[in-house]
């Protein structure tokens, strides 16, 4: 296991699925529009491997030992055109290209299309040849190009877990819109177990209604696609940490492996 390795798997992926668009491109061309974030976590020999692309956290749980308080440490940053430094990389990539971000209704935009710098999929803007007919006008880029606009290359983190690592917090950027990283730690720390990333989804929404002056209730009954205008999809996975078995240079047990994605409410927890 190595940050390189982690790397490989999310390029090879990236290139699956171009391959995937590329085959149905006459019959499916929207698929060139289909994007995601990624965001994963890898625990091997007491190491914690972290990668990630798009705008995805992961929030470390860690025990202060001085205060006696879990405190929130983030360990992935946000690729989204919102932060100055994600702006200031994507000029420095494109150089000869003064649109690359554009500020769209108070929004910054890569190509004035899209939030985030780094995903996988959306060929449209990874590979000309999907920037044409048939694909829909409204996801062509006007300016030809001759590199891709977004990355597929994550961004890794590898660090030695601690006795004072408690949980880790895996969520999309629907849950941080509305709760902190301390506040979702805080939740995470104070609340039973079971059934803890439903309860972050639940917080989250209700920050969501009292941001529209709504009811909690209320905004449960709208529909899934019309809910899209009031909060994005929220993607929530809670890891709690034993150090003891973390920490042995060997596992005898079956290896664990989780994945979030979006159920048929528009959320996902587990």
């Amino acid at each position: 296991m190595s940050a390189d390795v982690i790397n490989k798997a999310f390029l090879a992926t990236e290139e699956d699925f171009l391959a995937l668009v590329r085959k149905q491109w006459l019959n499916n061309p929207h698929m060139a529009s289909v994007g995601s974030c990624c965001l994963v976590g890898i625990v091997c020999s007491g190491m914690l491997y972290i990668a990630n692309a798009g705008d995805s956290r992961v929030v470390l749980g860690r025990l202060d030992n001085t205060y006696k308080e879990v405190k929130a440490v983030p360990l992935s940053s946000e690729h989204n055109a919102s932060v100055e430094s994600v702006r200031e990389e994507l000029r420095s990539l494109h150089p000869d290209d003064p649109q690359i971000v554009v500020l769209k209704h108070t929004v910054w935009r890569v190509k004035g299309i899209i939030q985030i710098s780094r995903s996988i999929g959306d060929a449209y803007l990874k590979s000309a040849e999907f920037n044409r007919d048939p694909l829909l006008p409204k996801f062509r880029v006007p300016e030809p190009f001759d590199k891709p606009i977004l990355s597929a290359e994550p961004e890794t983190l590898v660090q030695k877990l601690d006795p004072e690592d408690q949980f880790l917090i895996f969520a999309s950027d629907g849950l941080w819109e509305h709760l902190s990283s301390q506040e979702a730690v805080d939740i995470v720390n104070t609340c039973p177990r079971n059934g803890i990333a439903r309860k972050l989804v639940k917080a989250a929404l209700r920050e969501a209604s009292k941001k529209r002056e709504m009811r909690y209730s209320d905004l449960k009954k709208i529909d899934r696609g019309v809910r899209r205008h009031f909060h994005d999809d929220i993607t929530v996975i809670v890891l709690f940490l034993d150090f003891h078995l973390i920490s042995q240079s060997y596992w005898q047990g079956p290896l664990v492996s989780i994945r979030g994605g979006v159920g048929a409410s528009g959320h996902s927890i587990c």
